[in-house]
């Protein structure tokens, strides 16, 4: 039997395709995280003509200003994200300013995602896909140019095992990174275990979304000696009727 929050899950998948929606925005698809277990940064969506600087109090400086708006999935490739602001005066100015030079674009902001900056740590990418043979596959790589330009990614068919998940991620050309190679801080390889587990196992994200779903991607997951916290996700729907 489904639980709750697979029915809610699920019914925010199949009203979103109902409405014609290609992808869930990116609030949308942190709440479906978060609810799975998986850490998202504390955040505050303030709806355009709100307050900016009322809503950016209530959070911890520095912050993250993101752009919602339909249509728009890469908030980057359009200019419409700003880091390490450090003040609520200076979130609301930037989402003026942003909204100015975003309509001149012909891009109207429907919300902005304000959120607290994630702590530093090792760029993990984690999603996965519905294959037409085999179904529903998790995918893990570093993030940055591992992924971008070397490709090293690993991918397993769902569902997968703790056990899986870690032999995907001694595949990576990179895994010596995770552990502090060249001085660097150690990752926390048991959070981006859960984060694999969350998404592809046998009650993950993916093998619950199947039907409904045409990719997740979670990118960056930002892991830290302490956790893993997703900075970033997308939710693209089967385009199927």
């Amino acid at each position: 039997m489904a639980s709750p929050m697979q029915d809610e899950y699920v019914a925010t998948l199949r009203a979103a395709r109902a409405q014609g929606a290609h992808a869930l925005d990116e609030p949308a698809g942190k709440t479906i995280l978060e609810a799975a277990g998986i850490r998202v940064p504390r955040s505050v969506v303030v709806k355009a003509g709100e307050d900016v600087r009322a809503a950016a109090a209530t959070l911890q400086a520095p912050l993250v200003l993101k752009l919602v708006a339909e249509g728009v999935s890469h908030k980057s490739d359009v200019g419409g994200v700003r880091l390490n602001l450090r003040s609520p005066d200076e979130a609301a100015s930037t989402a003026r300013e942003l909204a100015a030079t975003l309509r001149s674009r012909g891009i109207e902001p429907q919300a902005w995602l304000v959120e607290e900056m994630a702590p530093r740590g090792t760029e993990v990418v984690v999603g996965g896909t519905m294959d037409p043979e085999f179904g529903p596959l998790v995918m893990v790589g570093l993030g940055g140019i591992f992924v971008e330009v070397l490709r090293d990614v690993a991918f397993r068919i769902c569902p997968i095992t703790r056990s899986d998940a870690r032999d995907m991620l001694q595949e990576l050309k990179g895994s010596a990174l995770l552990h502090g190679a060249r001085g660097g801080e150690a990752a926390n390889v048991d959070a981006i275990v859960d984060v694999l587990m969350r998404v592809g196992g046998e009650c993950g994200l993916l093998m619950r979304g199947e039907g409904e779903l045409a990719e997740i991607d979670i990118n960056p997951l930002i892991v830290s000696p302490a956790a893993a916290v997703a900075v970033d996700a997308r939710f693209i729907l089967n385009a199927n009727t």
